[in-house]
């Protein structure tokens, strides 16, 4: 590693990019009951949020194949610094301004949004440009600071709530809006390094001609349906299975699953060099699809519950294990493979959820019966992986 510049400052402002993205993915539905009190919105448009949210993200992560190139890794990364804090701040200001308070919600989580987008695209090659040694090792500690920042989110606003009450939420969200605010001096003076040399980057037609392309792809699809679908199932299926509380059930559910799926990053970053990625992967995908099984076919509540909770554990490698591999066997996929595979994650991540809830209502409202239904993810991840070992080696 180059010692005359400090990389550790580049890992410290993706590492908080990363809990920014947490943020803003995890505070807002905390509020969606409050929303509905205060602003009266309905449940059905309180879930378009959610919508909004991640198709905003889908289209930075499509729009990011042209724009990352263009105006610098370090512009963008700090342009969603900027926007995640303008979001989340404007929280506590825009749905007052505008005529409609749900309108004004809107506008702010299109902001964050989008600075949770280009940081889903840019956080990872970032680091994976860094001359760190084990970059796998280095991107699996990336990828579980979104689980810490998702555990101290939860925590973080459950505990200022119970302490000033729920009406000081304004106050909340500019509190939360402060890390990306200070991490937007990180990345001014932080070293970023180019990730592939200009001119030598593949093109957008390169990639789509390259079939180890569309096989990463499905390894992106597979990972973010498998990791999303049991995710934000987990506190209705906390609360369905022990019949506890909504606060009870968030901590034990999303909390839970967010926690086991960070153990399982940390352990990865600290003693990968030490195992095959692939085989690691391997395992994953076999545990999940084990943990599904449980949870969708326990008899015992509790059981049920530890399925959900190990299933983040093994699904804690698949996101940034599927983008080591794919940037070590495609090294001058540059912005593009990291756009599309961020792009893949996010549909996965999308299509995955709608295929349980969709099940579950189909088999009145049986929400085991719908969590049987995402087994075919993790089958086919391993398959995946499978012809990734046997092809590439």
């Amino acid at each position: 590693m180059d010692t005359s510049k400090n990389y550790k400052k580049t890992q410290l402002a993706c590492y908080l990019a990363f809990v920014t993205q947490a943020i803003c993915a995890n505070f807002v539905p905390l509020l969606f009951i409050t929303f509905h009190n205060i602003y009266d919105v309905s449940f059905g448009r309180l879930a378009l949020i959610s919508t909004c949210f991640f198709v905003t993200q889908l289209v930075v992560d499509f729009a990011c194949t042209g724009i990352v190139d263009r105006f610098g890794y370090r512009i963008c990364v700090i342009a969603a610094q900027v926007t995640s804090a303008l979001g989340l701040a404007g929280l506590a200001f825009i749905p007052e301004l505008c005529p409609s308070p749900y309108m004004g919600i809107l506008i702010c989580v299109v902001i964050y949004a989008i600075g949770s987008g280009l940081t889903e695209v840019l956080g990872s090659p970032i680091i994976e440009a860094c001359p760190f040694e084990n970059k796998e090792a280095m991107m699996s500690l990336l990828h579980s600071f979104y689980c810490w920042g998702s555990v101290a989110v939860i925590l973080g606003s459950t505990a200022f709530f119970a302490i000033f009450g729920i009406e000081n939420w304004k106050i909340m969200a500019l509190i939360w809006a402060i890390v990306p605010l200070y991490n937007i001096c990180n990345f001014i003076t932080c070293p970023i390094e180019p990730l592939v040399e200009e001119g030598k980057s593949m093109t957008m037609v390169q990639l789509f001609r390259t079939k180890a392309f569309w096989i990463f792809i499905i390894l992106m699809v597979c990972a973010g349906s498998s990791e999303i679908s049991m995710a934000q199932w987990a506190s209705a299926f906390a609360e369905s299975a022990l019949h506890v509380s909504k606060s009870v059930g968030d901590l034990m559910g999303p909390c839970g699953f967010a926690i086991c799926m960070g153990v399982s990053r940390l352990l990865y970053g600290k003693f990968g060099e030490r195992v095959d990625l692939t085989v690691f992967m391997m395992a994953s995908g076999i545990m999940c699809l084990l943990c599904y099984l449980t949870a969708g076919l326990a008899g015992i509540p509790l059981l049920g519950l530890i399925g959900c909770a190990l299933c983040g554990f093994s699904v804690g490698i698949m996101w940034p294990g599927s983008i080591s591999i794919s940037s070590h066997i495609l090294p001058t996929g540059g912005t593009n493979l990291f756009a599309f595979l961020a792009l893949a994650g996010d549909m996965g991540g999308a299509i995955g959820p709608y295929i349980v809830g969709s099940v579950s209502q189909s088999m009145n409202n049986n929400l085991q019966a719908g969590v049987l239904a995402g087994i075919g993810f993790p089958i086919v991840l391993v398959i995946a992986v499978v012809y990734i070992r046997k092809k590439f080696k």
